[in-house]
């Protein structure tokens, strides 16, 4: 069931989402070589818990940390070790969630090691124009295929993959609620956006082919062709009038907004 928040509980969700957006800039800022996965999520569990909030993805459904860091042809999902240290060239996403208040925020960025290549830089800002371009559409009256036709209209023209098999979702009081929100579709197709919705959009794009699969611990979800994948999200809340507001994205105003 899609729930409908009002503009006390939105204002909940925006004060999660400003903490997450700290704790992500803190985390994207220690990201250099030599640097273990296992550093950044001690760092990332460290910073949540001195602000009296809970990191959202620790043992939730199992996972064991309060960071997903997946790095290169690792599409999401990530579990970070003192064994995995970053080299120079890699890229790394970079995944996490923040429940204060009871309310939850959901936000990631993919960010370089060192100097990148200038095909992975490309396709990490593809990626994130991919996400600009599908919260666009998150207009009350639209419907959530408007959402994923552009998210995919974008990275396809680039020639980039679009992962199918993981999506945004629903946020709330749960970090996962409904609806899935794809990151492919049909224009004027699927569940209406109404004012009050919260959701997750999540652009998930690959610089080869889209299909991945899971390691057999169930986390990872890597490229089948090993090619590397960018990924990007933002907690946002649809309005009454108007863009939506971005809440893991404090200060950011639409182009023509106020």
């Amino acid at each position: 069931m899609i729930t409908i928040k009002n503009s006390e509980q939105i204002e909940l969700m925006r004060q999660a989402g400003r903490l997450l957006y700290e704790v992500l800039q803190m985390a994207a800022h220690m990201v250099k070589p030599g640097v273990s996965t296992k550093a950044l999520n001690d760092a990332v569990d460290q910073m949540i818990r001195d602000h009296h909030a809970e990191p959202s993805f620790f043992h939730y459904e199992g996972f064991p940390a309060s960071l997903c860091t997946s790095v290169n042809d690792c599409v999401v999902h990530g579990i970070p070790s003192k064994k995995e240290i970053l080299r120079e060239g890699d890229i790394i996403s970079l995944d996490c969630g923040v429940k204060l208040n009871g309310w939850q925020s959901d936000s990631a960025l993919t960010v370089g090691v060192g100097e990148i290549s200038k095909e992975a830089q490309a396709l990490i800002r593809r990626t994130e124009e991919c996400f600009f371009e599908g919260a666009r559409r998150a207009v009350a009256g639209n419907r959530l295929g408007d959402i994923g036709h552009a998210v995919q209209q974008h990275a396809e023209k680039a020639g980039y993959g679009v992962v199918r098999d993981l999506s945004g979702h629903g946020i709330g009081r749960e970090m996962h609620e409904d609806p899935a929100v794809y990151n492919y579709g049909i224009e004027h197709y699927g569940a209406p956006v109404k004012a009050g919705m919260t959701i997750a959009i999540e652009p998930m794009i690959t610089l080869g082919d889209w299909h991945v699969e899971s390691d057999e611990d169930g986390w990872f979800f890597r490229t089948l062709d090993g090619s590397i994948s960018s990924h990007y999200e933002h907690t946002i809340a649809v309005m009454e009038n108007g863009l939506p507001e971005i809440l893991t994205l404090p200060g950011f105003h639409w182009e023509g907004e106020n």
